[in-house]
């Protein structure tokens, strides 16, 4: 079965845009492709000063997501004083409940704390956060605090570059023959499907 791999970062603001068109994607075309998740790091601790310009840099972003998707913020992260913008512990929190509970669990996962952080305004940079949106959280924490944790997600941010996959989103389109074409960036279900 051809398959289309999302590459995405939960705290990145044109993936929570991106998510309807994803979701439209599995519900509709769920027997003709195999879908996965693949995290790609978008940001590590400290890369981003929390700064006027780069709060400005967000606010601009979300609005440009929102005209594009329709999809809903909340700014009042914009009005904290400090924020380390770290996207570390959301992807391990992916790759953890992905390796535990499987792929339809880790779409799952990702649209609860994308929801949390994008529309709730919660902190998905703590792990308390993470947490909240698990049931087996002593087993989920085993995990996510193990060295498999750790090298599963370093394998997705290289795996995402080998794929071409350097912008988030990127979609992965893998034909029966084994062909592969990345497109990267916000797109609609046509773009993707007739790519």
């Amino acid at each position: 079965m051809p398959q289309l791999i999302f590459v995405i970062d939960p705290m990145c603001s044109w993936c929570w845009g991106f998510h309807p068109v994803m979701e439209e994607l599995r519900e509709k075309h769920a027997n003709n492709f195999h879908f996965s998740l693949v995290v790609g790091g978008l940001r590590t601790k400290g890369q981003m000063p929390w700064t006027d310009e780069s709060k400005e840099y967000l606010a601009q972003n979300w609005n440009a997501v929102t005209q594009q998707s329709q999809q809903t913020f909340n700014f009042s992260l914009l009005n904290r004083e400090t924020f380390d913008y770290d996207t570390y512990p959301a992807c391990k929190a992916m790759v953890t409940v992905r390796e535990l509970w499987g792929e339809e669990e880790a779409f799952d996962y990702l649209a609860k704390i994308q929801e949390a952080f994008y529309v709730k305004g919660e902190d998905t940079t703590l792990l308390e956060t993470l947490l909240e949106y698990v049931d087996d959280k002593k087993k989920f924490l085993e995990f996510y605090e193990s060295n498999r944790a750790e090298i599963l997600m370093k394998h997705d941010f290289s795996k995402a570059r080998s794929m071409g996959a350097n912008a988030f989103p990127s979609i992965v389109k893998i034909d029966k023959e084994g062909h592969m074409v990345c497109q990267k960036g916000y797109q609609s279900v046509q773009e993707i499907l007739n790519d």
